[in-house]
């Protein structure tokens, strides 16, 4: 045999014989004394974050360390007692959302200046890492997520000029809603339409009245870009019972409804974020980080890709605990 070809042999037989030695050595490791927060910013009510936090409990058991699922409730003020409350106990990391740009500066700086290992996941700060002390973002790029889904609605249904289109949001001071909304306005500017935000909370049957409302006294809406996984869920059946059915719809999340309105047509597409990656990827980059120093990278989860009828099979096989 070749020298090469020895030595790429004994490379390869090294390779092989090193692995399961590694992955031994790691494994008799206990992980268990690494806790980690992953703090919802919404309410617990929230189907969405179902996905999310199934992520969170599988990198926790991959990576056997110990997790602290919670939420925010939407409320800054409980969001800020529960970090304060992980950080007196001495917390390891914390995955966070952050729907208030300024509310939550001061503390998690404060933990990162203690050695607690902070990343944030689903939304973000909008200034990005300039805008709060944290290592890493998992989660979609808004703006770019808004602008492809208006460019196609544009395209799909030809709306131009002076057309009004309606952008239902749960809380459209959200830094989430902000960006969504920025990115969809985007598009719409290039042709000259403009678009109105109505807040609808996360309950479902209030946002299905107070979107039908609004489009009773919109009939002229060219059509609904909703902007979060609540509304979206209640275009459809807003529509039909304001009399416009066959209005253009598309939007922002995915849930089994939702994908039944696309595969039936009524939905022309749905932006997908895949929250699973988000807390996966969140609790695993800050466990391996604690463990091994592997700095955490920032990860754009489901931005260009739109769910529509060519594609919707492999979400809704999944719709829930996992997409």
């Amino acid at each position: 045999m070749p020298a090469r070809s020895w030595i790429t042999a004994a490379l390869l037989l090294g390779t092989a014989l090193s692995a399961p030695l590694a992955h031994a050595r790691d494994a008799d490791t206990d992980w268990s004394n690494i806790n980690i927060l992953l703090l919802n910013w919404s309410q617990s009510s929230n189907p969405f974050f179902e996905a999310l936090d199934n992520g969170a409990m599988d990198a926790a058991e991959d990576q056997g360390i110990t997790l602290d699922i919670q939420f925010g409730e939407e409320d800054p003020v409980t969001q800020s007692n529960k970090l304060e409350a992980a950080i007196a106990s001495g917390v390891n990391g914390i995955s966070v959302g952050i729907a208030d740009d300024d509310a939550y500066d001061e503390i998690l700086c404060r933990a990162s200046e203690a050695g607690v290992a902070v990343v944030t996941n689903n939304i973000d700060d909008t200034r990005g890492a300039e805008g709060t002390c944290r290592l890493a973002f998992m989660g979609q790029d808004f703006v770019e997520a808004g602008y492809n889904l208006g460019k196609r609605m544009i395209e799909e249904h030809g709306i131009r000029e002076g057309d009004l289109v309606f952008t239902p949001v749960e809380a459209p001071e959200g830094s989430y809603a902000v960006k969504r909304h920025e990115g969809v306005q985007k598009a719409l500017s290039e042709v000259g339409a403009t678009s109105e935000i109505l807040g609808t909370g996360n309950d479902h049957g209030t946002a299905l009245n107070l979107m039908t409302q609004y489009l009773l006294g919109h009939p002229d809406v060219k059509a609904i870009i909703s902007l979060g996984q609540t509304p979206n869920s209640q275009a459809v059946q807003a529509a039909k019972d304001a009399g416009l059915e066959g209005l253009p719809i598309g939007g922002f999340d995915i849930s089994q409804s939702i994908l039944r309105d696309i595969a039936d047509g009524t939905m022309t597409a749905a932006v997908d974020q895949q929250p699973y990656s988000q807390g996966y990827y969140s609790v695993t980059q800050l466990a391996l980080y604690i463990k091994y120093g592997l700095y955490p990278s920032e990860m754009n989860t489901g931005g260009a890709g739109l769910v529509d009828k060519t594609n919707y099979q492999k979400a809704q096989e999944y719709a829930g605990a996992i997409r």
